[in-house]
């Protein structure tokens, strides 16, 4: 009696077998055995540079920034002296940096949509004049930009003998204008505290008159409200206070002022030329951001009687800065990187400081490297975070 055949049955496929077959699954572990690599070739690249600086004598460590910084600055906004550490002098370029960064993306966006509108001018020489100046502006490098302006202040503005007097309390001269600085009394905290609240209820009164107009349709005066709860009422308990500020005037002292407060040509050239340059490339977003919204939205508004300046900012810039917002993150973004071109005039900002004379100084180049990149890196993802949270606050959102 034959015995019947056994039947083959397929063999079960491995666990391993499983997952790579899987498309998900395939990806996640692609991406991981990715990310594995690109770790190990990192962890290579940075115990290769400091084992050759160890060879060096040099070796990897921070601790120079706890030593004597021995040099001058000549903008600073915290206590700063050559005996100070280098970590203090980093945080002087800190503070320079976000200066000129936060100065001109607020003069670059001003700018950016003056021309931007002016480019869409009815007008024909407005139109060209504003066109000529883009075209002029973006078609030359910002390092010439930064030179030019540099080279006009100082050498048009007259010595500080000659400077140009403003009401005996403004000085321009080419070694920076000289105003006034405040001095505090102890009454003016009455002072920060009505702006303080001036502020808060302006954000409840917009929120509340918004709602109220999408409920009813009726529209408050935000803009007056606002104006006298963040100016009025702060000016009227400054009076009420006796004027609690005395000034602290220049004086002319040997060749040159003393006293007040100083705004230097390297950071006033700096600025100029990072938000001239910026508002160039805005103007440009901010009018292929209003062409981007549909010409029947302006005709509509016209028809319900609404004149032109309240179309433009109820309805058309709305519209349009869902199309302006993203490119614009990004030119403030090159707007705060191209800061890093100060050190061609002069302006201490973080790459002159702890990229430029600290790394001089100490030798440490890989540690001064990495400080400077870290320091952009975190300028650049606050931007991009406040940006995108903006972007996402007046984003179209469907029902």
């Amino acid at each position: 009696m034959s015995t019947p055949a056994l039947a083959h049955s397929p063999s079960q496929p491995s666990l391993i077998s499983r997952l790579w077959y899987d498309k998900e699954n395939r990806s996640i572990i692609v991406q991981i055995l990715a990310a594995m690599a690109l770790l190990w070739l990192f962890g290579s690249m940075v115990l290769n540079a400091i084992h050759n600086l160890e060879a060096l004598g040099k070796g990897f460590s921070f601790n120079f920034l706890k030593q004597p910084a021995s040099y001058d600055i000549n903008q600073t906004l915290i206590e700063y002296s050559s005996r100070s550490t280098h970590f203090r002098a980093m945080l002087v370029g800190i503070i320079n940096t976000l200066l000129v960064a936060v100065a001109g993306i607020f003069l670059a966006t001003i700018l950016g949509f003056i021309l931007g509108v002016l480019r869409l001018s009815k007008n024909w020489l407005v139109n060209k004049l504003a066109y000529c100046y883009i075209e002029f502006v973006r078609n030359v490098p910002l390092l010439l930009h930064i030179l030019l302006i540099h080279g006009v202040v100082v050498h048009s503005l007259p010595r500080p003998k000659q400077a140009i007097n403003v009401g005996d309390a403004a000085f321009f001269t080419n070694r920076g204008v000289f105003m006034p600085s405040p001095e505090f009394l102890p009454l003016f905290k009455f002072v920060a505290a009505a702006f303080i609240i001036g502020v808060v209820f302006t954000w409840g009164f917009r929120r509340y008159a918004k709602a109220l107009q999408e409920r009813t349709g009726k529209q408050l005066p935000v803009f007056w409200v606002s104006l006298i709860a963040i100016i009025g009422l702060p000016v009227v308990v400054f009076l009420a206070t006796g004027q609690p500020v005395n000034w602290d005037i220049p004086v002319l002292s040997g060749f040159n002022y003393k006293g007040g407060m100083v705004v230097r040509p390297e950071f006033l050239a700096l600025w100029l030329a990072l938000s001239l340059y910026t508002a160039a490339f805005i103007a440009e977003i901010v009018r292929a951001g209003i062409l981007a919204v549909n010409h029947g939205q302006t005709e509509a508004s016209m028809a319900l009687g609404l004149p032109r300046n309240r179309t433009l900012n109820l309805v058309v810039i709305p519209q349009a800065l869902r199309v302006i917002v993203p490119p614009l993150s990004s030119q403030y973004l090159n707007l705060t990187k191209n800061s890093s071109l100060a050190i061609a005039i002069g302006y201490m900002d973080v790459t002159a400081t702890i990229g430029g004379i600290s790394l001089n100084q100490t030798g440490r180049e890989m540690e001064c490297m990495l400080i400077v990149m870290a320091i952009y890196l975190s300028f650049s993802l606050l931007i991009s975070a406040g940006m995108n949270y903006y972007n996402n606050r007046i984003a179209l959102v469907e029902r």
